[in-house]
């Protein structure tokens, strides 16, 4: 497994792109409205940011009203989606996703609970 992005909540993804391009020198390498969210992907050296902003009062919605803007998630790039699944339901990590779904660039992705993960949002991305 590779890093592949941190996601990170906002109600203002477009002002959070403008403040991370200054500050750390990096460039928009795509955006998208997926389903209730507008995404903009930041490029690193090594991996993105990926900024969430909601569109209506879905899952990244409730997550700001209960948590305020921050970190949502790691994702962690597989060659394998389904192996990595099927390892981590092997050693007792609760799915949220028990199949791969279309993600973001039309990627599969998965999502393991955090209750199993060390309190961390963990997605897998098979591009």
């Amino acid at each position: 497994m590779r890093f592949d992005h941190a996601g990170v909540a906002t109600d203002d993804a477009e002002g959070l792109a403008f403040l991370y391009e200054d500050l750390f020198g990096c460039e928009i390498a795509h955006e998208e409205r997926f389903q209730e969210l507008k995404v903009i992907f930041l490029e690193l050296e090594n991996g993105y940011f990926e900024l969430l902003e909601p569109q209506d009062d879905g899952t990244i919605a409730r997550y700001l009203k209960r948590h305020g803007s921050g970190l949502h998630h790691i994702a962690l790039e597989t060659d394998d989606i389904e192996a990595a699944l099927e390892t981590a339901a092997d050693v007792d990590v609760e799915l949220i996703d028990e199949e791969p779904r279309r993600g973001a660039w039309g990627h599969d992705v998965a999502f393991l609970h955090p209750g199993s993960t060390g309190g961390m949002l963990i997605e897998f991305v098979e591009h």
